[in-house]
């Protein structure tokens, strides 16, 4: 799973996601991208999921580019706590996602297993996605 090597604090607030994304809107580097339509958190079992079932329906051919990374941690209190005691230990990271963002980008495949495998991961994440593509057809 991803996660950072080390951070400057160890927890974070929860926040609110608010507004369009400004940057990594749009494709760079690939071809083909699956691109985020509205707010949310992206777990890195999710990313990871997503990740494992493009590469295995493209066959590990093309190039492939994870935009995003999990750098928020999430804290869970224990089952049955008692008030106080503190912020709960860190369970999982995730990577927070806005409307417009790029999460992944596919190059050197053909257009219809470059598709259908980010229409497949798209099911993997938590939020609605669309697939795009650089080249206009």
């Amino acid at each position: 799973m991803l996660s950072p090597k080390r951070t400057k604090f160890r927890k974070h607030h929860r926040g609110r996601i608010r507004g369009k994304s400004l940057f990594q809107d749009k494709i760079k580097i690939g071809e083909y991208a699956l691109q985020s339509l509205e707010p949310g958190w992206i777990t890195s079992r999710q990313i990871e999921a997503a990740r494992r079932v493009i590469t295995r329906y493209s066959k590990r051919d093309g190039k492939l580019w994870i935009r995003i990374f999990p750098d928020k941690p999430v804290t869970f209190r224990a089952a049955e706590t008692r008030m106080g005691s503190g912020k709960g230990n860190v369970e999982y990271w995730v990577a927070v996602v806005k409307p417009g963002k790029i999460l992944y980008e596919i190059k050197g495949i053909p257009a219809s297993i470059a598709k259908s495998s980010l229409k497949i991961a798209a099911y993997k994440m938590p939020v609605k996605t669309r697939v795009i593509s650089k080249i206009k057809l």
